[in-house]
């Protein structure tokens, strides 16, 4: 019979068996890892630098650690069952060091035994390979989408050559063209590239100068044409074209020419770039091209995930798109029905407002009003919004279910109209009437004047900073929507309707957390409206501790990611995009990152029943 492990061994093999890559290994090479750890306790702000390292495999049995390179770029930022070897990350990238962010403890592995364990298990390897290069990555994520435009050119340019001899005449040339439908012809003997000949060049070398179009086509041609090697990429071809103000450029490999970009090809290149999407939004003239660009949002979800842009951008550039599509809506508009009579403030509530907005957005507006404005001047408006959300609603952004909207008239008001609704909210808050109207308190301009929701806003803080009973009433809606995470960390699933079994992770897990900052931030006056900009102003302030705002806006992220990846798998199996996780279908490492960050969550939503929810007595 064998004898019982030592208890302090049975502890570690108990918790190691539990981490990442260690749950796919033996039991028998969990105790032989588990015999060589050393236990060691170690201070807040404790720094484990390369210069004195020794190695080996450090496990955080407690506390938290934060990983930076020489730049002081945050590359990692992680706690209980987290592991890391500084030996490794030196070097992909020398100069990264650990500093600890809270009193730890950690479990560590000897060097010799770490490597033996890569050595002998794949998988084990591999995960410390990829999590590595990938925090290694997150200094980069200032530039989230650097791979399209730094593609080879030869991945775009076109390798069908269209060519005419020397001896062409200008009219062979044009036929050819016509005939063809292209916009350029290269000039070429014995496979060299003597010139290029573009449809500008016949229109202003030869029809507007007159030249008999028996004329040969070498008399027009721009001769030894700039040129690009083709394993240059479509930056430098952009960079290159725009500086020469042309529009075709020939491609060579090794002095040969083997194809053509044009202008053309570039603008197709940038349809998945996000500045171009607003762009192109911008210069629409009607809706059924701005309804064409919004219909494409699902790929470019897609694309913009699989090039690891991360969640938090790609919700700021839905915003900036949506914000697009309102503005260029609203200047349509005022083309039927010419210029406001008035100075008037486009608002934008809830995920808008936050620029937090992502696939399957619904409309939040409304108008703020001068205070000048006439009986007859909201009547203008009346129409004008009704206009703008018909708008809104036929390029993607649905109608709201609570008619949060500027074509509804309590939406829709004067600014001294707007500030005696908050003065009734806050003196008399119901919990229905909160619920509703918590995303208000979401609000940014998204056209007209500024200041109209400056005052607004400075107006509303002021109102609820100092109000107990109606930050209560908030943090009871707050509390009115836990996790779903059981009394054993064990998920809690959805338990009726089509979606039964599944994780709601936008209600249980996204909103939550929005709901909490924003109560915080409203007690203490935080203008900012983004949640993780309030978090770190909440900070800042020191009305919420530094370690506090970290967790929460770590759990944001985590949860955030993984429900855009969720939704970029759902688009390309052809489903519909929802927000709803199998829990069967996770991933070991998912399940423990939404396990984490969900008990973050719990934590969070019991220090607002302590601080609050007095206010109700």
């Amino acid at each position: 019979m064998q004898s019982p492990l030592p208890p302090e061994l049975s502890m570690i093999k108990d918790f190691i068996c539990q981490c990442i890559p260690f749950d796919e290994l033996t039991d028998e090479d969990i105790l032989q890892s588990a015999k060589q750890i050393e236990v060691r306790y170690f201070k807040k702000g404790h720094v484990f630098n390369i210069d004195d390292e020794q190695g080996g495999l450090r496990i955080i049995r407690s506390g938290a650690v934060e990983l930076r390179n020489n730049q002081q770029d945050l590359l990692d930022r992680f706690g209980e069952g987290h592991s890391f070897n500084l030996l490794g990350l030196n070097r992909e990238q020398p100069g990264i060091r650990a500093t600890l962010i809270e009193d730890t403890l950690i479990y560590h592995l000897p060097e010799n035994t770490y490597q033996r364990l890569r050595q002998s298990h794949r998988d084990f390897d591999r995960f410390f390979t990829s999590q590595r290069s990938r925090r290694v990555r997150r200094a980069a994520r200032h530039d989230p989408n650097p791979n399209e435009m730094m593609r080879p050119i030869s991945h775009l340019m076109s390798a069908h050559l269209h060519v005419i001899n020397l001896h062409s005449s200008i009219q062979e040339c044009a036929a050819r063209m016509s005939e063809l439908r292209i916009s350029s012809m290269l000039v070429m003997q014995d496979d060299a590239l003597l010139g290029i000949i573009t449809d500008r060049d016949i229109r202003s070398r030869a029809v507007a100068k007159g030249l008999p179009l028996s004329e040969p086509a070498h008399h027009i041609m721009t001769a030894n044409p700039k040129t690009i090697d083709h394993e240059q990429t479509i930056f430098d071809a952009t960079l290159l074209m725009t500086q020469q103000g042309i529009h075709h450029l020939p491609v060579k490999k090794d002095g040969q020419v083997i194809g053509i970009i044009t202008a053309s090809d570039l603008m197709l290149a940038k349809q998945d770039d996000p500045v171009f999407v607003v762009q192109h939004i911008g210069r629409q003239t009607d809706l059924a091209a701005i309804e064409n660009i919004t219909q494409q949002l699902p790929n470019l979800l897609v694309q913009w995930v699989a090039a690891g842009i991360r969640a938090h951008q790609v919700s700021k550039i839905f915003t900036a798109i949506s914000d697009a599509v309102t503005v260029r809506i609203i200047e349509l508009v005022q083309q039927q029905m010419g210029p406001a009579p008035c100075e008037f403030c486009w608002l934008g509530f809830g995920s808008q407002g936050r620029a937090e907005q992502l696939l399957g957005a619904d409309q939040d507006n409304g108008i703020i009003l001068s205070p000048t404005a006439t009986e007859s001047d909201k009547e203008w408006f009346k129409t004008f919004a009704g206009k703008v959300c018909d708008g809104l609603n036929t390029c993607g952004y649905v109608y709201c279910k609570g008619k949060v909207m500027a074509s509804t008239d309590a939406w829709r008001q004067p600014i001294q109209g707007w500030q005696k609704t908050v003065d009734r909210w806050t003196q008399s808050p119901s919990d229905d009437a909160v619920m509703r109207v918590s995303i208000f308190f979401d609000l940014r301009c998204i056209y007209g004047q500024a200041e109209l929701c400056e005052t607004l806003q400075q107006y509303m803080l002021k109102k609820t900073s100092q109000n107990s009973i109606f930050l209560a009433a908030l943090a009871q809606n707050v509390l009115s929507t836990s996790p779903p995470l059981g009394i054993f960390r064990q998920f809690v699933v959805e338990h009726n309707g089509e979606h039964a079994d599944h994780l709601d992770l936008k209600k249980r897990g996204i909103i939550p957390i929005i709901d909490m900052v924003r109560l915080h931030a409203l007690a203490n006056k935080v203008t900012a409206v983004n949640t993780q900009q309030r978090l770190a102003d909440l900070a800042k302030y020191k009305a919420m501790s530094l370690l506090d705002s970290r967790n929460l806006d770590d759990a944001l992220r985590v949860i955030m990611q993984i429900r855009i990846q969720n939704q970029a798998q759902q688009i390309e199996q052809g489903l519909p995009a929802n927000n709803y996780l199998d829990p069967e279908k996770m991933s070991k490492l998912v399940r423990k990152q939404l396990k984490d960050a969900f008990s973050v969550v719990k934590d969070a939503q019991q220090s607002v029943k302590l601080r609050y929810r007095q206010g109700l007595a």
